[in-house]
């Protein structure tokens, strides 16, 4: 019997998107699924335009239970996302941003690969990125690139703890649309971290691994992400350090600091400091001697590095550590 997959659409002011990422879960390969709408307090007519999709559409067949779950005020992704976790009844869930959209054979890729590889809990794979619209002659690029390399946090036989170890440093995920997990497994890591409004990707990958869930990763493109002008996360190169950067000091503070050796926090504090300069939006641009600057001041005058160098030559086993590398 197939499982039943939740798709949770988290909405927040999608009204110009969010009909055609519903359309994209309703024309999925997949059979046994339940969809769950979670808005988080939209100003514009997300809801109402959800309303009326579900009315003109006739979707008591496609889906086995529909439920929209509305908020009076805006209360973050991650509560939002939570709203969506307990609402959900199905074994696996995939979540979907109201301004994303999913391949037609999204989850049933996902679930022959959960299927093959049952220690599989967690699953990423490779997403489209688009510039405003979903056409394309809009596709920017299709991430990751080189996935497998052994540098990477999906690298061929990296466990858990190796991950953890690499995440301590900084995310090195920036395909997230494509997340696929299995309820139990989110539940049983507490779900999203609620303290931090804006920053629910990062602390859920430090839990999963850190309570020995593998991130696994398929090599098949799932997911349409979409970078406008109103999305929370805008990316791109204009700049050196992402302003998101800056914000994230107390998430450091409870998640990574406390978990690493004394002389990596100091050189991972230090270049704190010394990176507040590009708090000014004019150093930040990606400009060449904006980057040197950033070298100079992050790096090469960073004392701990050089400790840290000194330290590798004697311990031969830190090599293997992540946290040295």
């Amino acid at each position: 019997m197939n499982s039943l997959v939740s798709v949770v659409v988290v909405t927040y002011n999608a009204a110009r998107f969010i009909e055609e990422a519903l359309e994209s879960v309703a024309k999925q390969e997949w059979d046994n699924l339940e969809l769950v709408i979670t808005d988080d307090g939209s100003e514009d007519d997300t809801l109402k335009i959800c309303c009326n999709w579900l009315e003109k559409n006739d979707n008591s067949k496609r889906f086995s239970r529909i439920e929209i779950i509305e908020s009076d005020v805006n209360t973050g992704v991650p509560k939002n996302a939570n709203r969506g976790l307990y609402a959900a009844r199905g074994e696996w869930i995939k979540y979907v941003a109201g301004d994303d959209t999913l391949k037609q054979n999204s989850i049933a890729d996902d679930m022959n690969f959960v299927r093959s590889n049952p220690e599989a809990k967690v699953l990423f794979s490779k997403i489209e990125l688009y510039r405003d619209s979903i056409v394309a002659e809009n596709m920017i690029k299709t991430i990751p690139v080189d996935v497998f390399n052994p540098n990477s946090i999906m690298a061929p036989g990296r466990s858990a703890d190796s991950q953890y170890r690499m995440l301590l440093l900084h995310d090195r995920i920036n395909y997230s649309p494509s997340f696929f997990i299995h309820r139990e497994s989110l539940l049983e890591v507490g779900g999203f971290d609620e303290r931090f409004r804006l920053l629910e990707d990062y602390p859920l990958w430090l839990n999963l691994t850190k309570s020995g869930y593998k991130l696994f990763f398929m090599d098949k493109v799932t997911v349409n992400y979409r970078r406008h002008e109103e999305s929370l996360y805008k990316g791109g190169s204009r700049y050196i350090i992402e302003p998101n950067y800056f914000t994230e000091e107390y998430f450091r503070r409870i998640y990574t600091y406390p978990n690493m050796p004394v002389d990596v926090r100091l050189s991972e504090r230090f270049k704190w400091y010394a990176s507040q300069i590009f708090r000014w939006k004019w150093i930040n641009r990606g400009k060449t001697v904006n980057r040197v600057l950033m070298l100079l001041l992050t790096v090469y005058l960073n004392p701990f590095r050089y400790y840290i160098f000194l330290k590798k030559q004697f311990r031969k086993d830190l090599k293997k550590n992540e946290l040295y590398n």
